[in-house]
């Protein structure tokens, strides 16, 4: 008898996570195999509207990765990517049926996935019931608890954590909770890849970079209005011209309004700047690569830690401490992401940004790293007491601490107060007391709205 195929699929649905896929594969994070597939994944809202990533500016150097790449949602079209799960009781046939389509036949299939806890990554898994797993994580998202409880069927598969490392000491909490072991992908290997992407180097010269501005269209999530996002965008380059910048690169995300560029345009010009917009579909990684930026600006991109601890370049923040204030409900995925940029990176307005006090360097990237795990362990049980219920630990460890009092803008009071943590409001040990007190916070929120 033959020994059955090895087929590894990667499932991705960005060109930053081919990429991250491509410098595991080139590290030698993944064992040998028969075949190796590239699953491409279409999640924008319109996908007819909005070409996958094998269609992106360079991915044709990366393919020479993969043997066959395949389109997930030509699987399952005309459904969506993002709103379909096989009903229980189809995934016999579904099983079968996949196998044929993709030529599996009796392989040994390994699967890497991202995002393992909402589709498509989930009916994927579901769809390959005998796989392991294998998640990667192309962003701050590694660093915070599972947002959602997983059916241990499914993540009791999952053996490792692939991430990059984008906060040097920093522990990722995602999936811990099934035992997977976190693994670092090489930064050298990531670069690497970027480089194959991106045009000629900055030369070195007399002449300084420009200041390069990240938008991240947070409207489309809901985090901010339109009008709100705009003026996020005005402070960028009102910031970075305080600061002595006079050339100034708009990176905006790829489905944010045209009118907002033609604004950031206005107002440098005003301001005695002037602003180019990068219009074309490259990662940011690319442009540091291309233009060697003096200084990197953004509220919470995962791009920020890439430039700081990848390539040694200047960053600052914009908008963070509103945005935690206001992100709900409080077990929202992107707090994590917003917890580390606010710790570590310093605010691109001094004095008062974000309602912080004294200087930028005084007000982020000074805390420690044992500190750091501790605030994201904290952050971490607050949104997830259940899945994560060791974390009480450090969280009060935190809370208690001498730091807290600078960190207590990440956790509001109702939360302490129901996890009966430090920093919460003394409740009466009476079981009748407490639920009066409980009914008071309802109301108390309910009368805010």
């Amino acid at each position: 008898m033959s020994p059955r195929r090895t087929t590894q699929i990667f499932c991705a649905s960005t060109p930053y996570g081919a990429v991250t896929i491509a410098a595991a594969l080139d590290s030698g994070a993944f064992g040998p195999a028969d075949r190796r597939i590239l699953l491409v994944t279409n999640n924008a809202a319109v996908p007819e509207t909005t070409p996958p990533l094998d269609e992106a500016e360079g991915f044709a150097r990366l393919r020479d990765r993969f043997d066959s790449v395949l389109s997930w949602n030509e699987t399952i079209s005309p459904l969506h990517p993002g709103g379909w799960t096989p009903r229980p009781g189809d995934l016999p046939l579904l099983q079968r049926h996949l196998r044929k389509l993709w030529n599996l036949g009796d392989d040994r299939v390994e699967l890497a996935l991202e995002s393992l806890q909402v589709t498509p990554a989930l009916a994927i898994a579901q769809l390959l019931p005998d796989a392991p797993i294998t998640v990667y994580a192309d962003g701050l998202m590694s660093y915070g608890p599972t947002r959602n409880k997983i059916d241990p069927l499914i993540g009791g598969r999952v053996g490792r954590l692939l991430h990059l490392d984008l906060v040097p000491g920093l522990a990722p909490l995602l999936l811990a909770e099934f035992g997977a072991v976190a693994e670092a992908v090489p930064t050298e290997a990531f670069t690497r890849c970027v480089d194959a992407l991106a045009g000629p180097a900055a030369t070195a010269g007399t002449e300084e970079g420009p200041a390069l501005l990240l938008g991240q269209y947070l409207a489309a999530l809901d985090l901010l209005t339109v009008a709100e996002e705009e003026e996020l965008h005005l402070r960028m380059v009102r910031g970075a011209v305080a600061r002595g910048h006079r050339r100034l690169v708009f990176k905006p995300h790829p489905t944010a309004p045209d009118a907002w560029s033609r604004t950031l345009v206005r107002a440098a010009e005003a301001l005695g700047a002037e602003l180019t917009v990068e219009d074309r579909p490259v990662l940011a990684e690319v442009l540091y690569r291309e233009l060697r930026p003096a200084l990197v600006v953004g509220c919470f991109s995962t791009a920020l830690l890439t430039a700081r601890t990848f390539y040694g370049l200047p960053v600052a923040r914009v908008g963070t401490r509103a945005l935690l204030e206001r992100l709900t409900p409080f077990p929202n995925s992107n707090r994590i992401p917003l917890t580390v940029v606010d710790a570590v990176v310093p605010p691109l307005e001094t004095g008062a940004e974000d309602g912080t006090e004294g200087d930028g360097e005084e007000n982020g990237g000074t805390i420690g790293t044992v500190e750091l795990n501790d605030l994201v362990a904290a952050v971490g049980f607050a949104m997830q007491p259940k899945i994560r219920p060791e974390l009480r630990e450090p969280a009060v460890r935190h809370l208690s601490g001498p730091l807290a009092g600078r960190t207590r803008h990440h956790f509001t009071r109702r939360r302490l107060t129901v996890l009966n943590l430090p920093g919460g409001i003394p409740l009466p040990r009476h079981p009748g007391v407490r639920r009066l007190a409980r009914r008071a916070l309802r109301l108390r929120k309910a009368l805010r709205r």
